[in-house]
């Protein structure tokens, strides 16, 4: 490792707010990623009667796991059927026996109910619980964040080199057309696009990605245009270096020190901007687990305080740690900070 990069990673490790923030939605996205074994309503293995079953992979009929059983798809909450599993054998359930599609039963009050030992964070107004949806809407959402952000990056990065290396006519014709297409109304295109087709994560991420792409355009077409005149450049110009071979190993390793620092702001942006739309209802389909959604749940049913706080914690506490993350990756990119957070 060369000692530039050992220097920025002292930095980021200097960082103590910034680190720590990195560890904890570290093991929060682990955790989301393996969703379905931590809260599912399908044991994850079954044994019955000396059979194996793993309904967390795949779908079983019931005259599959019981002798007599309907040949419809098995309802491993069906009260009948859990006591025939737990006389012939056993299963293991995951921490939190709920998916978050499920519909909880017997809650003993209209809901939404608050929250107790068998729902921790209460259920929202369709009685599904809470806890369930926000696992599952945190692995949606960073999902779309990280492909957005990578996607739009990949394109941002490219548009902004060819402009700035260049220059002249070229870059002129990219700025019209930038300044025309950032100027197009986002949200009454996807009004539009939401009454012709129906929203899913690749429709949503490839209209997003149409507009998304111009954050690092500027930024990397700034840093092109600096670069473009260096000395080491023309003298690798002048010896026949190719311009692709110029832009990406020459130029661009420059340019990606402010791309890499506000790639933690943009990735907090296009968490939000998914969960901006569900509440606005136009993003995923109903029934999808959203963050947004809870958070329009949280408006319509104010006599239900848990749904709001629960939003507001999740959906502030993921800014948060990505703002917390960005400063240290902004400290470890500064050349006058030294290791020790000094400069």
């Amino acid at each position: 490792m060369s000692p530039l990069n050992q220097r920025r990673i002292a930095n980021f490790r200097a960082n103590r707010r910034g680190r720590l923030s990195l560890w904890v939605f570290a093991i929060l996205l682990l955790v989301t990623l393996f969703a379905e074994v931590v809260a599912n309503d399908r044991p994850i293995v079954a044994r019955v009667d000396g059979h194996w079953f793993f309904p967390i992979a795949r779908d079983y009929a019931e005259s599959d796991i019981i002798e007599g059983g309907f040949p419809t798809t098995a309802d491993w909450t069906d009260p009948e059927l859990a006591k025939e599993v737990a006389d012939r054998g056993w299963a293991l359930w995951p921490p939190i026996p709920f998916h978050h599609r499920t519909v909880v039963r017997d809650l003993g009050r209209p809901a939404p109910s608050p929250p107790d030992g068998r729902n921790w964070l209460g259920t929202d107004d369709q009685a599904r619980d809470v806890l369930a949806r926000v696992i599952y809407g945190f692995r949606i959402s960073v999902l779309f964040g990280f492909t957005l952000t990578a996607l739009s990056s990949i394109i941002g990065v490219m548009a902004g080199a060819v402009q700035g290396y260049y220059g002249g006519w070229v870059d002129l014709a990219f700025q019209r057309i930038i300044e025309i297409w950032s100027g197009l109304p986002q949200l009454l295109m996807l009004i539009i696009l939401a009454s012709v087709i129906e929203p899913s994560f690749a429709s949503l991420l490839v209209f997003l990605l149409l507009f998304s792409w111009m954050t690092l355009t500027g930024v990397v077409r700034a840093e092109f245009l600096r670069g473009r005149n260096f000395d080491y450049v023309r003298a690798a110009k002048a010896l026949g270096v190719s311009d692709a071979r110029l832009m990406a190993r020459h130029i661009l390793p420059n340019a990606m020190v402010a791309t890499l620092t506000m790639l933690p702001f943009i990735l907090a942006g296009s968490v939000t901007v998914l969960a901006s739309l569900d509440f606005l209802g136009f993003g995923l389909p109903p029934g999808s687990a959203s963050l947004g959604e809870l958070v329009a749940q949280a408006k319509n049913n104010l006599r239900a305080p848990w749904l709001g706080i629960t939003a507001f914690v999740v959906l502030g506490g993921t800014l948060t740690l990505l703002a917390f993350i960005g400063e240290a990756v902004r400290d470890a990119f500064d050349p006058r900070k030294l290791p020790g957070g000094t400069r």
